[in-house]
């Protein structure tokens, strides 16, 4: 490791927050306002990008905060920041991506492509009369938000990413194939695989049960469903006290709708995507970047993933990367979990742009 690099290392921040229960006050940002709507003095719109109809949710005034979810969540899992940011003077934007709640799900499984993906993130920057943004990713949002840094660059003016940090491409083996070899074919990204599989399994346990499934899993252990079944559909599942029957009620309505094969093709493209981005071995993603993960996210407990997150393999990747976070005791799920803390760890980072 030369000087140079040693020295831009030692200027990173890592933190290790030990988070305890709080009574959060909505006033103070709005950022506990919650239910169906997601709460009051947000915009829907539709917006043409990319060849598709894109739902788009928006509040306030000031630099655009793109917000890009993950699965299996819609633009309501940042309900909470958008209130947040707008209160603390910036225009958060937060779309539905493609495939998921009120915008377009194309029916081909090559429809879900990473370029497809940036591409339309691309479309609705320039539609929103950008040069660039800040942008926040979470789950498969922060694998777009780090694609788009890798092939846009100047749209992006910082990225603040969660659970999931940006990894390299392996070129001598591909992605699907390697999740195999470390965990089984009953690990769910293997199993998503298969078209139409999941989709007979979650129509057979029920859309709202599935979410909570998904919603309360709150383990560092990987996440099997078994061929054999994901369990009964007469499960009852008690919701952790940041998400409420009304939140399911909310996710679950939109994916009856669509359903889950525009969320699950995301996974199925993932070979295809390690084909498509062979021109992008070995690059680094070049903007200012700040990074958040909770210590029980199983994200955070795959094979190596710490040495790399905290040793020099990230940031030699990420080399403009300024911020490490680690919440202690919290999830996947993390900015639902942990709302006002996340809206506040986005501002403190963005506000210095």
């Amino acid at each position: 490791m030369g000087a140079e690099l040693r020295t831009a290392w030692k200027s990173i921040t890592y933190t290790m927050l030990i988070l305890e229960p709080e009574t959060q006050n909505p006033a103070s940002g709005g950022e506990m306002d919650g239910g169906g709507g997601g709460g009051e003095g947000i915009t829907h719109r539709t917006v043409a990008v990319n060849g598709i109809n894109m739902h788009v949710a928006e509040k306030g005034e000031g630099p655009v905060v793109l917000l890009v979810h993950g699965f299996p969540e819609l633009w309501y899992t940042w309900r909470h920041q958008i209130h947040g940011l707008a209160a603390r003077g910036f225009r958060a934007v937060a779309p539905d991506l493609r495939g998921f709640g009120d915008t377009d799900a194309p029916p081909g499984v090559s429809s879900y492509s990473i370029f497809h993906l940036v591409g339309d993130l691309v479309a609705l920057i320039d539609s929103l009369g950008q040069d660039q943004v800040f942008v926040v990713g979470h789950d498969w949002g922060a694998m777009v938000a780090w694609s788009l840094c890798m092939f846009r660059p100047e749209k992006v003016r910082a990225v603040v990413n969660l659970s999931v940090a940006f990894t390299p491409r392996k070129p001598a083996r591909k992605s699907v194939e390697y999740l195999r070899s470390l965990y089984g074919d009953d690990y769910y990204v293997c199993r998503f695989q298969e078209p139409g599989a999941a989709e007979a399994e979650f129509a057979r346990l029920g859309t709202a049960l599935v979410l909570e499934k998904f919603y309360t899993y709150h383990s560092p252990d990987p996440l099997f469903i078994p061929k054999e079944g994901w369990g009964s559909p007469d499960t009852e599942i008690p919701l952790p006290s940041w998400l409420s029957k009304d939140d399911i009620k909310y996710y679950a309505s939109k994916f009856e709708k669509t359903g889950f094969t525009g969320g699950l093709n995301y996974y199925r493209c993932l070979d295809l995507n390690w084909e498509l981005t062979a021109p992008w071995t070995g690059a680094h993603i070049k903007v200012p970047a700040k990074f958040i993960v909770g210590d029980v996210d199983l994200t955070y407990h795959t094979p190596g993933i710490q040495d790399y997150i905290h040793k020099v393999g990230f940031k030699s990747y990420v080399p403009l990367l300024e911020e490490v976070v680690v919440m202690k005791g919290v999830g996947h799920f993390i900015n639902e979990e942990k709302p006002h803390e996340i809206t506040v760890h986005i501002y403190n980072f963005i506000k210095k742009f």
